[in-house]
């Protein structure tokens, strides 16, 4: 297998060496974590290309190959609604990847960080939930991904299994709703028509740099267990957008916002079932990793202003 070599960190915090093998490179969460890869850490950063996540074999093989210290996946199938109509392959990358990358580091002493989801609860309780909370996922994706856990858990144990949930993730690149938004924000702004979003489904968004700075502070600590990482605060889509708008037009890459009409999800069906209340409780992660809270309005910005500088808003 040809893989795309290593990178040594060019980050500003010092670890002693570490080789960590990060799936899912291409997407919006690798390219954050490539990009803020801590000194010390020897990266070796693996493409879809390079490696079939949903391939349980390759995945097992590259790990025994290359005899990581820590393998970081942040690969997924993230394709909430697709899934219902591929709950296999869902699964195999989902939940197949993580259990396979285990069993390989099971045999030497090698550690997991594997990147989870909300998705994984009901939303049904109305309050922040808590890292140790059992799950209750509504769909397949937050099945699949509850799998995995389990199954990482089940391999490695608590001190050499992290799990890390997170929650509405964007960045810069990629695809995801801030880009989409600020697209339908031109589009709608100039043809004079709201942009419906819905308003009963209640989270928090989460930067691309924020939690990259939490998974490799995560790393650096050698912390095992589960964990809960989003900004601060809490919003519904609407919210979202309506803040896409406003600080789209404060940092200049909006000429015009268009007017955003709330709706509720079942005026927005979809094939997959969302929470309706998914916030997660990371004041306690946030103390273990030693990091400072930042405000999702705060990291959209700062999002915002990277777009800027990056001079375009990627199609979606």
């Amino acid at each position: 297998m040809s893989l795309s070599g290593s990178v040594a960190g060019t980050g500003d915090q010092q670890t002693s060496s570490l080789r960590v093998l990060l799936t899912g490179v291409s997407g919006q969460l690798g390219q954050a974590l490539l990009a803020s890869c801590p000194v010390g850490v020897s990266l070796v950063p693996v493409s879809r290309a390079e490696l079939d996540l949903a391939d349980a074999r390759a995945c097992h093989e590259l790990v025994c190959d290359l005899r990581p210290d820590w393998v970081l996946n942040a690969g997924a199938y993230t394709a909430v609604d697709r899934a219902e109509s591929e709950p296999e392959l869902a699964r195999a990358v989902n939940a197949g990847a993580p259990a396979a990358f285990a069993e390989a580091l099971a045999k030497g002493s090698g550690r997991l960080l594997q990147v989870s989801t909300d998705f994984v609860f009901d939303g049904r309780q109305g309050s922040p939930y808590q890292p140790h909370q059992a799950v209750a996922p509504l769909g397949v994706y937050g099945a699949s991904k509850a799998e995995g856990e389990q199954a990482v858990q089940a391999v490695l144990g608590a001190e050499r299994a992290s799990i890390l949930r997170t929650s509405w993730v964007y960045g810069p690149v990629g695809r995801n709703f801030c880009l989409t938004m600020l697209r339908l924000h031109r589009q709608r702004a100039a043809s004079g028509e709201p942009l419906g979003v819905v308003a009963d489904q209640v989270g928090c968004p989460t930067a691309t740099h924020t939690l990259a700075a939490a998974c490799w502070a995560l790393i650096q600590r050698g912390l095992g267990g589960t964990f809960h990482w989003s900004d601060c605060g809490a919003a519904s889509w609407y919210d979202f957008a309506v803040a896409i708008g406003e600080l789209g037009l404060a940092t200049g890459l909006l000429e015009r916002a268009a007017p955003v009409r709330p709706l509720t999800s079942v005026e927005y069906p979809t094939p997959a079932q969302r929470p309706s209340y998914s916030l997660l409780d990371s004041s306690a992660s946030r103390a273990a990793l030693g990091l400072e809270p930042c405000h999702w309005r705060q990291a959209l910005t700062e999002v915002l202003e990277r777009l800027k500088i990056l001079g375009a808003v990627q199609p979606q």
